[in-house]
């Protein structure tokens, strides 16, 4: 399993939240309980649009750090390229295993 994720999370309101976690499923339950983040818990219901796996957590931060330069579009487009990749390590119900989760 990886170290740590990257993710990004659509909100309600159809905006876009990033984050990184070593445990992607929890900290999605946790965002999905209003308990994870004052932004997430005020656009609930959430839903995962992309998690990355990451080797370690310098690696995580650093590529979230990078996510969340880009504006909406360059987001949206990310997401979009890593849904075009969807066979490889993914699991169906939200659930993420592997690379990617989109």
């Amino acid at each position: 399993m990886a170290e740590a994720w990257v993710y990004i999370l659509r909100c309600a309101d159809d905006s876009l939240y990033t984050g990184w976690s070593v445990d992607v499923t929890r900290r999605l339950a946790r965002h999905r309980s209003g308990r994870a983040s004052r932004y997430t818990a005020s656009r609930l219901p959430v839903e995962l649009a992309l998690a990355l796996a990451m080797p370690d957590r310098a690696a995580a931060m650093r590529e979230e750090a990078r996510i969340k330069r880009l504006d909406r579009s360059g987001k949206l487009a990310l997401i979009a390229s890593c849904a075009a990749d969807r066979g490889a390590g993914v699991s169906g119900g939200g659930e993420v295993s592997g690379r990617v989760r989109a």
